[in-house]
């Protein structure tokens, strides 16, 4: 079987099995509340950028208008099959088709990236895609021999992985960095060919930049201040992102490619110059994996980081994985049929435990392995039951009356559960209610009533709420189950009338930038911060 049948077939059968899993689960925490970015048209988000909204409508568009889980995440599933030739095509550039595929498998079978990038609705399906096509692109116009025209292909692609997620900045970066180190390639930072490329990527870009300005720049500082930290040296959360690292990609595919980033760092100034296509290609990406791996590894050094944060550094990483395989024949088949099968496996697992808790305490037939509280994934499950239930009592459709929770996710979840009704829903968090601060304005709910949803006996609710409502009565509860046993406790509040606006307009940033902005102001908050 030739390299590129082998990569069509890998590609068919990773799709199917992705198809498969996103008809069998309901939308996580992020996902519930993305759906919502589909339903909220605008030029960007306080989360993240609005590529994410575009390929949910892509989804739902290619299905006729249906939505559901599986049609929110079909889009997503679409470009992971795109990546997935992109990382092939992007390595085969440099090392052959046999490294590119394998760069490819590789991408295939690591956890993050193969189920949950590939198939969730989540902003690292798109920038994974124009990562890659950035530095397929970015591999032409650099070989391209002084021409221009390569370098608006660059920043078109830059462009659209910034409307994908702010960690493409680091792109350009990379970049540079390789200009700079790379004598051969200096004389770019003399043409006009990457400023172009900026030039361009910063014009689609600028819509979301627009957006930040008309809001008091909360996405940039919301997600700026999450990197910020202090100043003194925490072991423990570095320590903390190494093993986030290595989960999320495997330990074995984490190795493999730590032991690249070592020794090709190693080998690095004592190749350059050289005329060797496949070194210039292994500093090339190496740049491109050191910028953002520095960074987000100071930043764990003072405080702690979400895994997925640093995985696109390692991006750079698998063509060269891809390359060391292709000269390994004797351990191939062994790689190949291993790691296929724990991802499966696992894959598995994670869906048989999803739909019928089997390893969970309590319920009929379990084995009694692991406590409700610990589960992850209950955030798939039993959300749509809570909207049955909701309409059941008649709650939905009522006039001038929303739903609301104290959770930015909660509502998303409430949002999806019921979205074949009319019943708005709010999230009356006035620390964190995300994009909600944004979807509507606390007078707007005045002189209506509310249904309050509260989730797992929540002390302080209903009672923090009073102020805000004529009068708070309780309606009833119930519990959503999983194999008989009781998952999610759910209590139902009427809220009379409300007569005081909720602040829920004001997010709040990390506690960094509070701290550095009360550092600045002696104390007090700057308005933007508020």
């Amino acid at each position: 079987m030739t390299s590129r049948l082998a990569l069509w077939l890998l590609i068919v059968v990773s799709a199917s099995l992705r198809l498969a899993w996103a008809a069998s689960l309901e939308l996580g925490n992020d996902e519930a509340y993305h759906y919502l970015f589909a339903t909220h048209h605008d030029w960007s988000y306080f989360d993240h950028p609005p590529m994410l909204a575009l390929v949910e409508r892509l989804g739902i568009v290619l299905s006729g208008g249906v939505v559901s889980a599986f049609h929110l995440r079909l889009g997503f599933i679409l470009l992971f099959a795109g990546s997935t030739w992109l990382m092939a095509r992007l390595t085969e550039r440099f090392y052959g088709p046999r490294a590119g595929l394998l760069a490819a498998f590789a991408l295939n079978v690591t956890a993050y990236h193969s189920v949950a990038v590939g198939t969730f609705v989540l902003p690292d399906g798109p920038l994974l895609f124009f990562w890659l096509l950035t530095l397929d692109r970015l591999a032409v116009a650099i070989d391209s021999g002084g021409r221009l025209r390569p370098w608006f292909e660059v920043g078109v692609a830059w462009g659209a992985a910034m409307l994908s997620k702010y960690h493409a900045v680091f792109l350009p970066m990379g970049t540079v960095l390789y200009f700079v180190l790379e004598p051969k390639a200096r004389f770019w930072l003399r043409r006009s060919g990457p400023y172009v490329a900026i030039a361009i990527g910063l014009a689609l870009f600028s819509p979301v930049i627009w957006w930040n300005a008309t809001h008091g720049w909360a996405s940039f500082a919301f997600q700026g201040g999450r990197a910020l930290g202090g100043l003194r040296f925490r072991p423990e959360t570095l320590a903390a992102a190494l093993l986030g690292q290595a989960l999320y990609l495997f330990p074995w595919i984490w190795v493999a490619l730590v032991l690249i980033l070592v020794r090709k760092g190693r080998q690095f100034y004592s190749e350059v110059g050289s005329p060797s296509e496949s070194e210039w290609a292994d500093r090339f990406l190496l740049c491109q994996a050191i910028v953002p791996l520095s960074v987000f590894m100071a930043v764990a050094c003072t405080r702690s980081v979400l895994p997925h944060w640093t995985l696109v550094a390692f991006l750079s990483l698998f063509p060269m994985l891809g390359r060391k395989w292709a000269d390994e024949p004797v351990h191939l088949t062994r790689r190949v049929v291993g790691f296929s099968a724990l991802l499966l496996v696992a894959g598995t697992v994670v869906l048989v435990q999803t739909r019928t808790g089997v390893f969970q305490q309590g319920g009929e037939g379990t084995l009694g392995l692991l406590k409700v509280s610990r589960d992850p994934t209950l955030d798939l499950y039993g959300w749509d039951a809570v909207g049955r239930e909701l309409e059941r009592r008649g709650l939905l459709d009522r006039p001038n009356t929303f739903l609301f929770t104290s959770n930015w996710y909660y509502s998303g979840h409430i949002a999806f559960a019921t979205r074949k009704h009319s019943t708005p829903v709010a999230c009356y968090s006035a620390g964190d209610a995300r994009s909600f601060s944004f979807w509507s304005k606390p007078d707007d709910w005045l002189g209506q009533d509310g249904i309050l949803i509260s989730m797992n006996g929540r002390s302080i609710e209903p009672d923090c709420f009073d102020r805000y409502f004529s009068r708070i009565e309780q309606i009833g509860e119930f519990e959503v189950k999983r194999s008989g046993a009781p998952i999610r406790k759910i209590r139902l509040f009427h809220c009379v009338r409300q007569n005081a606006p909720f602040p829920f307009n004001k997010p709040r940033p990390p506690s960094s930038v509070r701290t550095m902005a009360q550092r600045l102001t002696g104390g007090s908050v700057l308005p933007l911060m508020r």
